[in-house]
């Protein structure tokens, strides 16, 4: 009944006010009747909060912070060159990069080309998606099709490589490193006590 579907996601929409998320102009009539404007834009402001909002790069916001990441971590590569979260992504190659630069193993960059933009991101999409548990949130076809790809859907992707690959190098340098016998601060235990010496008999009739 339509009664019960608009308390649980009063419910839901409770939970995320709870969080910190901003719901405005969104009631649970509006998401149960099917307002695919209000209910994309609840969606977008769910992944703002808690998938883009906590990126920090040098007291940057969010979004800056996020871009200036991907230019960072991209720079060494040739026929890349972030500058927004849109046409620049169209080729694929800056997934591409991304990837190829935390894990090499993943992708022979080096084959890649600027002028296969499909196979570029299939290639990236794949891969994030196999070996980084990155769900494929994007469509090769639309990207390509598209003058200007969405550029929220982008921005949603791009900062799930984020979370993974600064995940990882934060456990990395957290991992504590084994202490040497000359640097530990804990007293060495006592070496083990000498065998009891050894006699030989000899035995005369």
């Amino acid at each position: 009944m339509r009664v019960h579907k608009i308390s649980n996601v009063n419910k839901a929409l409770h939970y995320i006010t709870s969080k910190g998320v901003k719901l405005v102009s969104i009631g649970a009539e509006e998401i149960v009747d099917g307002n695919a404007k209000m209910t994309l834009g609840m969606i977008w402001t769910i992944i703002l909060r808690f998938a883009i909002q906590d990126i920090s790069v040098e007291e940057t916001s969010a979004k800056e912070g996020l871009l200036l990441w991907c230019q960072r971590k991209t720079a060494p590569y040739k026929n890349v060159n972030i500058q927004n979260f849109h046409i620049s992504w169209k080729d694929g190659l800056g997934f591409c990069a991304l990837i190829h630069r935390h894990r090499p193993e993943l992708i022979d960059y080096g084959k890649l080309r600027k002028d296969d933009p499909m196979t570029n991101l299939n290639t990236a999409f794949d891969v994030a998606e196999k070996y980084l548990d990155i769900p494929k949130m994007l469509d090769a076809e639309d990207i390509v099709g598209t003058a200007r790809p969405d550029e929220k859907a982008i921005m949603t992707y791009v900062s799930s490589f984020y979370h993974a690959f600064s995940g990882a190098q934060k456990v990395s340098q957290d991992a504590p490193l084994p202490l040497s016998p000359s640097s530990s601060s804990s007293p060495l235990p006592p070496p083990p006590p000498p065998p009891p010496p050894h006699f030989s008999f000899l035995l005369t009739s």
